[in-house]
């Protein structure tokens, strides 16, 4: 299959003409003479640079990859069957089976973008970040979203030794165990899937605390846990995490919400204020 660049350049400008800035989150601001994205803006959702996107939608761009695609559809909000076309057009084959697990309905985005004030987030069952609100990004951090492993809460909580300065160290083993049960049991449901042997392969050959775990078989779905977060502009804040399955089992929707009694709603609005994240993962 062959990239038709003028098609695929016409269809992303149309898709992004008709995506409004509040649909993703954003301010529409006064200044704007179209009522859809600019192309910066789909580029930082998508997570790409702007000089790459700009070339795709003049039609002389290289061709997109698969993972370059999965983060565009999520940001222009495509349905399944766009996403699809956009594959086509760029010369792939449209995904299938558990990879077609990686589109986000467009449903879920919207209501993620209409939980302002609590941290929200869609991971798919290997922990793959595939969407978060605001509020979640400005408290736990942007994630890649075009490298396979990049935006993989597992890989990035085994691979990058920075990334649990963010969280307090007495909390660490058991996130650990949390994470490698959780992705024991999402392997299994996938069992002979590529993309969850690549990525228990590579988990086992950068770290020997996973392969040590992974050795345990523990086996725990997770569906509830409380999580402390150490933010170096509004402090540690304690939260609820709940985890909501969809029907398939393959995404979750993770709300991050305060304990009762606590303080954390009145210091998670200040994050309005103080603005840029930090950090890059989350338990």
């Amino acid at each position: 299959m062959t990239i038709d660049r003028p098609q695929l350049s016409a269809f992303l400008r149309r898709c992004r003409d008709r995506v409004r800035p509040q649909d993703v989150g954003l301010a529409a601001g006064p200044r704007r003479r179209a009522p859809g994205l600019r192309r910066e803006e789909v580029a930082q959702l998508a997570g790409m640079s702007a000089d790459y996107y700009v070339r795709l939608e003049q039609a002389r761009g290289p061709q997109p990859s698969p993972q370059m695609l999965d983060a565009l559809a999520r940001a222009l909000r495509l349905t399944a069957d766009e996403r699809d076309h956009l594959y086509l057009l760029a010369g792939h084959r449209p995904p299938a089976g558990a990879a077609a697990g990686d589109h986000v309905a467009p449903g879920l985005l919207h209501l993620l973008d209409r939980l302002t004030t609590t941290p929200a987030q869609v991971l798919s069952d290997l922990g793959d970040v595939l969407a978060q609100n605001a509020v979640a990004q400005a408290l736990l951090g942007g994630v890649c979203t075009v490298s396979e492993h990049g935006r993989n809460v597992v890989w990035r909580w085994f691979a990058d030794p920075a990334v649990r300065a963010a969280y307090p160290a007495d909390d660490h083993d058991r996130y650990s165990r949390m994470h490698v049960a959780d992705l024991r049991a999402a392997t299994a449901r996938r069992a002979g899937d590529p993309a969850a042997v690549r990525l228990v392969a590579r988990l086992r050959e950068a770290s020997e605390e996973f392969r040590e775990l992974w050795e345990l078989h523990e086996v725990a779905v997770r569906r509830h846990s409380r999580v402390r977060v150490l933010h170096d502009l509004i402090g540690p804040v304690e939260l609820d995490c709940q985890v909501l399955l969809a029907p398939e089992g393959d995404q979750r929707l993770v709300l991050y919400t305060p304990p009762p009694g606590s303080d954390t709603a009145s210091r998670l609005a200040l994050l309005e204020v103080v603005g840029t994240p930090q950090f890059t993962n989350v338990p």
